[in-house]
């Protein structure tokens, strides 16, 4: 019994996402073909030698045209030129969705230039790794992770269910959310850290300047997780930041504050203080855990090499 949801989908942008999308796209059958689309001409060389993708066009336009299903897999920055590329090569009753990391600005930049009868529907899978480009992706990336689909006024309701169909086709958990409350939950949950984690390691590089190599050499656990995330795509989280920018203020003005309460507790030799904040935020990783979103495997899971 075939799973096929949409005969053809093209992905615009053939890095982590999109190439993890078409591999698991193959690995369930739900399309008959998969086009694929990269601004760079040594990305598309790349996609063509490993396979990736039925066929990698030479134009955006070329590679939407006939698709029902077309997925802006490009940074949140470039989404507007996208949709204005491809605008008049869709068709008729397809659906465009994307996989950016912020909503209400995917929204205001490309919903303005589709045609009428093209159905958007915006998305944002909650998965990833530090690593970028149209290899490093593997068909496993989104099971039992979860995919957001924040549908935009007058969405078409068959289209907002295709969708859903493939992400759970996929792998993932499917949650509808409003635009603005995405942003804000993605502010807490991902783009503040990532900002931390960006901040922490720079301040350590400062400090790997006085004192030459320790600082890599000794780094522990914490100090080598930062660097993981921050070994993301810079053109992704700069697009990312600036146009997300008041949830994640905002997020990042209440973890000033944390942060000064934290201070003042270390300074005054507070350990109660202390050991109450440390013991209700360890309950938040129990929760993480428990909701199968990652492993209580000692130091992650990783191979024991791996020092």
């Amino acid at each position: 019994m075939s799973t096929k949801i949409y005969d053809r989908v093209a992905l615009i942008g053939l890095g982590l996402i999109a190439s993890s999308m078409f591999w698991a796209i193959r690995r369930a059958g739900l399309a008959d073909e998969v086009t694929g689309y990269a601004r760079s001409r040594a990305t598309r060389d790349t996609a063509r030698r490993i396979g990736l993708c039925d066929r990698v066009c030479d134009s955006a336009a070329e590679a939407v045209e006939g698709a029902d299903l077309v997925v802006l897999c490009v940074p949140v920055g470039a989404m507007e030129q996208v949709a204005r590329d491809i605008a008049p090569a869709l068709k008729p009753g397809a659906t465009v969705t994307d996989v950016g990391s912020v909503k209400r600005a995917v929204i205001e930049a490309v919903a303005p230039h589709l045609p009428d009868g093209v159905h958007f529907v915006p998305a944002h899978p909650l998965a990833g790794t530090e690593h970028s480009g149209p290899e490093s992706g593997f068909a496993e990336l989104f099971d039992n992770r979860w995919c957001l689909l924040v549908p935009v006024e007058n969405s078409d309701d068959d289209a907002v269910a295709r969708l859903t169909a493939l992400w759970e086709g996929i792998g993932s958990n499917v949650e509808i959310m409003d635009a603005d409350h995405h942003d804000l939950v993605l502010a807490v949950t991902s783009h503040a850290p990532h900002l931390i984690a960006y901040t922490m390691v720079g301040v350590a590089d400062d400090l790997r300047r006085v004192t030459d190599s320790e600082v890599i050499k000794f780094s522990a656990a914490g100090f080598r997780d930062f660097t993981r995330i921050a070994a993301s795509d810079p053109t992704m989280w700069r697009d990312v930041f600036l146009n997300n920018k008041d949830a994640t203020l905002e997020i990042l003005g209440r973890f000033t504050e944390e942060l000064f309460a934290l201070q003042r507790a270390i300074r005054i030799g507070d350990g109660d203080h202390l050991h109450a904040y440390f013991t209700r935020t360890r309950a938040i990783r129990r929760g993480i855990i428990e909701a199968g979103q990652d492993t209580d495997a000692p130091d992650f899971g990783r191979a024991k090499s791996v020092r």
